[in-house]
């Protein structure tokens, strides 16, 4: 679980999560808490020992009152990005516990922001519900292969072409799983509050 130092993300990422704790006044206990992440395992984010996976980052992101891609946006930002994502400089993350590659498509803190995400056969990754809290706008738009959402234990089967549009005003913990034997590529829309 270390970081790759040819990642600037990672590092980036590391940086951004000390300063949303340290901007609230917040201890890693507090921080800890607030999110049900050990505080072990917040140090080791923050120190660049550990890549948080996607998970991790959505309960950090919930604590923090944002949304997974806004906390990744804002350290995108954090190097320097403009108004224009150029193919060749967008911001691409792999969660190291699943294999899920997520490029974000839209320049830092656009807004709605556009992200592609390839899941790998198999792959599932979940989502608390705190992670959705602070969003009023929510697509999901399956390219490639086949995608299972989960949401209260209610399954939305998509296949390619197809579009699920998200019930915001209740947040709810979501499960993404590829449930093929190939990888599914899929757009995700997102428009914060």
């Amino acid at each position: 679980m270390s970081i790759m130092l040819d990642d600037p993300l990672q590092s980036l990422l590391a940086g951004r999560i000390r300063r949303e704790r340290e901007a609230r006044g917040w201890s890693i206990a507090e921080l800890a808490t607030a999110s049900g992440v050990s505080r072990a395992m917040i140090s080791k984010v923050e120190r660049g020992e550990a890549s948080p996976t996607a998970t991790l980052l959505g309960r950090l992101s919930g604590a923090f009152g944002l949304t997974v891609s806004a906390l990744l946006a804002r350290a995108e930002s954090d190097g320097g990005a403009g108004r224009l994502a150029r193919a060749s400089e967008q911001a691409v993350w792999t969660d190291p516990e699943t294999g899920y590659i997520r490029r974000q498509l839209s320049p830092p803190g656009a807004d709605p922001e556009m992200i592609h995400v390839e899941m790998p056969p198999g792959g599932r990754v979940a989502y608390p519900a705190s992670s959705y809290a602070f969003m009023r706008g929510h697509c999901v738009w399956l390219i490639a292969g086949g995608l299972t959402i989960r949401e209260s234990g209610v399954a939305s089967v998509l296949r390619p072409g197809d579009c699920l549009a998200f019930d915001l005003a209740v947040p709810q913990d979501r499960e993404y799983e590829n449930h093929t034997a190939s990888p599914c590529r899929y757009l995700v829309t997102l428009a914060r509050r």
